[in-house]
């Protein structure tokens, strides 16, 4: 295990990579609460909704430790879940079947980009300002998501965003961010994953960590081949997404956003798990993308909506996680969740936040490696920073980012420093953003 994890050389052990993937799937966990109901609403049965979400989870995190050896998990993304079952199985005519071959296209068309070279191609090509721009973003997203959460922060429709109302939720919150701070601050190891702990104990006398009302959970796997599954009229979902424009269209929109949200995401874990070198670069991003496309590919598969890298792998590579066996852990967590989903669902979102404010906040010290005095580095990087947790949306934010770059290098003279490729991910930006 150790000559082909390399723990040693990466100054980590058995030990710590279990405790960052624990933090890790419980930065997570949420999504076996929030992900199913999506699913329902869908067409989706409970309990093939809660079996696609947590075998999918757990199958793609283990590929991920055990392809790339870096530490990355997979499950449904946020967002995309919510588009599955309001946008695309309508415009699918209702059925959720041709709505899971469309995220089954747009994972076999990105996958397909990666293995051509063309997307670590574009990640080679985006400016060093701009590659810690998008960290720095995502260490804001990361924190919002984090407050948003524990309820310290809500929407609000005259100024967009307030604090929040001080209840049991927003107090678990703030208990989870207080303990981790002063873990971290005492030196402790595994200061994230005893915040989440404080927390969730914190919650039961304030109701907001659930007595599970049972413990064992079937397995149901009736969503298992959706986009090759018929409807009443016998037709397959894979034939009518080839056969719809407007699926193919929103096919397109879901890749553009899948393709530029994982870029973030892996900068972003990176630079936790010392895996991002100097320049910006990513380390095993090949192996990396290639997971992560198959697993959008396999997400519209089994009927979990998309699967994709999720941001909240910062949360373990921030306590410790250097290697995949910590992928690997979390990966299996999530199966034995299949089993046990009541019992794992009493860790509320609320818990999570300490571990995701702090990872924000360690993310911000890439600000300074940006060149604020010039126009064209300093621009664009704003416009990623600003604009992914304003739009909370990586894609956008990356969009805004890309597309100001160019027409900055226009305007100053400066034409040369922008890549074909740049060129090329900016257009096809300006295209999603009018598709949408």
């Amino acid at each position: 295990m150790e000559q082909f994890f390399k723990m040693r050389e990466r100054g980590s052990s058995a030990g710590q990579e279990l405790r960052a993937g624990l933090t890790t799937f419980l930065a997570m966990a949420y999504i076996i609460a929030v992900n199913p109901p999506l699913l329902v609403l869908a067409g989706i049965s409970e309990t093939a909704a809660v079996t696609a979400t947590c075998l999918g989870a757990g199958i793609m995190t283990i590929l991920m430790g055990l392809f790339s050896n870096r530490p990355l998990a997979c499950a449904s993304g946020m967002g995309i879940n919510a588009l599955f079952a309001t946008v695309l199985v309508p415009a699918a005519g209702g059925d959720w079947h041709a709505a899971s071959a469309v995220i089954f296209v747009e994972g076999v068309a990105i996958l397909i980009l990666v293995l051509c070279g063309l997307r670590e191609a574009i990640m080679d090509a985006i400016p060093v300002s701009l590659r810690h721009a998008i960290s720095v973003a995502l260490g804001l997203f990361i924190a919002m998501i984090g407050l948003k959460d524990g309820g310290i922060i809500v929407a609000n429709p005259d100024t967009m965003v307030a604090i929040g109302e001080i209840n049991q939720t927003f107090i678990v919150g703030l208990i989870s961010i207080v303990a981790t701070i002063v873990f971290y601050a005492l030196n402790v190891r595994g200061s994230l994953l005893l915040g989440i702990v404080v927390a969730v104990v914190a919650g039961i006398p304030l109701g907001v960590t659930q007595i599970p009302s049972g413990i064992v959970s079937g397995l149901d796997f009736s969503s298992f081949g959706a986009p090759f599954q018929a409807d009443e009229s016998g037709v397959m979902g894979i034939a009518k997404v080839v056969t719809s424009p407007t699926l193919l269209i929103l096919a397109f929109s879901l890749m553009m956003s899948d393709f530029f949200d994982t870029m973030g995401t892996a900068m972003a874990v990176a630079k936790q798990g010392e895996f991002l070198t100097e320049d910006g670069n990513v380390k095993d991003i090949k192996q990396i993308l290639v997971v992560d496309s198959a697993a959008a590919a396999v997400g519209g598969l089994i009927g979990s909506s998309s699967l994709t890298t999720f941001v909240e792998s910062a949360s373990g590579a921030a306590d410790g996680g250097r290697t995949g066996l910590s992928s690997v852990f979390a990966g299996i967590i999530f199966i034995v969740a299949a089993f046990f989903s009541p019992l794992i669902s009493i860790v509320s979102s609320a818990a999570t936040c300490g571990a995701l404010v702090f990872v924000g906040f360690l993310m911000m010290s890439e600000v300074a490696e940006i060149d604020w005095s010039d126009l064209l580095e300093g621009l664009p990087a704003f416009l990623i920073v600003a604009g992914v947790p304003f739009t909370y949306s990586i894609s956008n934010g990356i969009g805004f980012g890309f597309i100001a770059y160019v027409i900055v290098a226009a305007v100053t003279g400066q034409l040369k420093k922008v890549k074909p490729l740049m060129w090329i991910a900016a257009l096809a930006f300006v295209v999603y953003f009018l598709a949408a």
